[in-house]
């Protein structure tokens, strides 16, 4: 069968990945630029061509995909003279791989749909290494017709591709999902610093605590710095900190309070505040060690 005509917008460290997997496969893929050149520049010298704005890059496909870092940056790539809305094609495809708010995914999808085309949210798991061999875990939602119709790429994108529901259950799935592993995260790295206080070693908290139930992969990443000092997990916590916000909010929106989450959110916020935005979440265990030394 012929490959459908693939564009692609956000092409950071997951999305550049993504793109050379689909080019190693033979898709042909349009790209525009977003921040920064270099990631352009080799998809470009694999052969894929670059046009100027969003609306270039939905005239030019079948299938456009994005992967950006937040709900506001994929509201200003859809919309306006120069978005994907405005240079939709009837019956263009359009799924968003980034983790994003589901209200925002469920109002651009209207707003697609009136253009004559379909919206899908599949947010990822796993890291860019996966995605260049084609094995991330990919949560899919939409419509089953939109789904069906994707599938044959998402399959080979992904190792792990799942319908997860309709439009929106993709992001909501992520959230909870990212909600969890960052409060696991944030709470493993005060265990480690709250032992630096009790003279402690930290090898022997992780051998009693990785011995019984609480033992998972995020404790081991934050073990892998904690022990280490290497970082398993390159996640920052910029975008942990968004993450867990989104949550919040989208607890909100559904009517309630979230009642563990605020804690995370305000650790990764004050670290981020702190200047510690751009470094990883397992860095965590050396920010609150150094904030608890300060007492």
């Amino acid at each position: 069968m012929t490959k459908p005509a693939i564009g692609f917008i956000g092409l950071g460290l997951m999305g550049s990945a993504m793109v050379e997997r689909l080019q190693s496969l033979g898709y042909a893929v349009t790209v525009v630029a977003n921040r920064s050149r270099p990631n352009i520049d080799a998809a470009v010298a694999r052969g894929a061509t670059e046009v100027g704005t969003a609306r270039e890059v939905a005239a030019a496909s079948e299938i456009v995909m994005l992967c950006m870092d937040t709900s506001a940056s994929v509201e200003s790539r859809m919309r306006g003279p120069d978005g994907v809305i405005a240079g939709l094609k009837p019956g263009t495809l359009v799924i968003d791989f980034g983790t994003s708010l589901p209200g925002s995914t469920i109002a651009l999808a209207e707003e697609v749909k009136a253009a004559g085309g379909a919206y899908m949210d599949a947010p990822l798991g796993r890291t860019p290494a996966h995605a260049v061999d084609g094995k991330l875990n990919i949560m899919g939602a939409g419509d089953p017709a939109d789904y069906a119709r994707a599938e044959p790429v998402l399959n080979d994108l992904g190792e792990n591709v799942f319908h997860v529901g309709p439009l929106g259950a993709g992001h909501t799935l992520k959230l909870i999902n990212n909600a969890f592993a960052m409060t696991t995260a944030t709470a493993m790295s005060e265990a480690f610093a709250i032992a630096d206080l009790a003279g402690i070693p930290r090898q022997t908290l992780y051998d009693v605590m990785s011995a019984g139930p609480l033992r998972s992969g995020m404790m081991d990443f934050i073990k892998a710095k904690a022990v280490e000092g290497e970082i398993a997990l390159a996640f920052s916590i910029t975008n942990a900190r968004k993450d867990v916000g989104y949550y919040t909010t989208m607890a909100d929106d559904l009517g309630v309070p979230s009642q563990i989450a605020p804690a995370t959110k305000h650790a990764l916020g004050m670290a981020k505040a702190q200047g510690w935005g751009d470094r990883m979440v397992p860095d965590m265990v050396d920010y609150l060690a150094g904030l608890f030394a300060k007492k």
